[in-house]
């Protein structure tokens, strides 16, 4: 998905930006479709006719916005990776504490893939259908974890800290997101939150010690 510039319904080109808050209903809703077709057929199986009827738009809507189905998975891209900054920012921002901060980031975004499955599948074919797209909602992902847990300009370990804090959030919402819903979000977020706060070493005394440390 995109970087922090970019929000939620990012076109194709500059020049298709919607004017009016007509344009901007009809191109959230072939983003929306677009989000369904690829999720459920993926790229490659999915088509422009198939997201134009999901929408409810003519054929010629669609490329008002979109000059292809490579532009419109490019925009939904960004527009996914939008989505959940917007999601879980604000839990992040009022938490008190590093901990807490990451606690709530890991439960927001868990409690986003619930009802949106579809991001996984996008976000994996974005891999090979456009390289650039899926390094960038990654890179830009790890940098607003690094910028949010670095302790000075010299801190050369915040990097590395936000690349394993955010794998660990991707496949913690893909076991308890999209594969199964067998535990709670707050139930995970306060293991993780342990985790953080006392190493693998202490992390077993489990959620009790975590909401201790928040």
């Amino acid at each position: 998905m995109a970087t922090d510039a970019a929000g939620p319904g990012a076109p194709a080109s500059v020049d298709k930006v919607p004017r009016t808050e007509r344009g901007r209903r009809t191109q959230r809703a072939i983003l929306d479709a677009a989000a369904a077709e690829f999720g459920e057929k993926g790229f490659h199986e999915g088509s422009i006719s198939g997201i134009t009827r999901r929408a409810g738009v003519a054929l010629g809507s669609f490329y008002t916005y979109f000059d292809s189905k490579d532009a419109v998975f490019r925009a939904l891209v960004a527009d996914m990776s939008a989505q959940v900054r917007d999601h879980v920012g604000p839990a992040i921002r009022e938490a008190d504490g590093r901990i807490a901060a990451e606690r709530a980031g890991l439960l927001e975004f868990i409690r986003f893939v619930r009802s949106h499955k579809e991001i996984y599948r996008i976000i994996d074919e974005a891999e090979f259908v456009d390289p650039a797209s899926f390094r960038r909602h990654y890179s830009t992902t790890a940098e607003r974890i690094a910028a949010r847990i670095r302790t000075g300009p010299d801190d050369t370990q915040a990097e590395v800290h936000a690349w394993a804090i955010m794998g660990m959030n991707v496949f913690l919402g893909l076991r308890y997101g999209v594969w199964d819903e067998d535990r709670t979000p707050e139930d995970v977020a306060d293991v993780i939150a342990s985790l953080l706060a006392r190493g693998i070493s202490g992390s077993r005394e489990g959620a009790k010690g975590a909401k201790e440390e928040v």
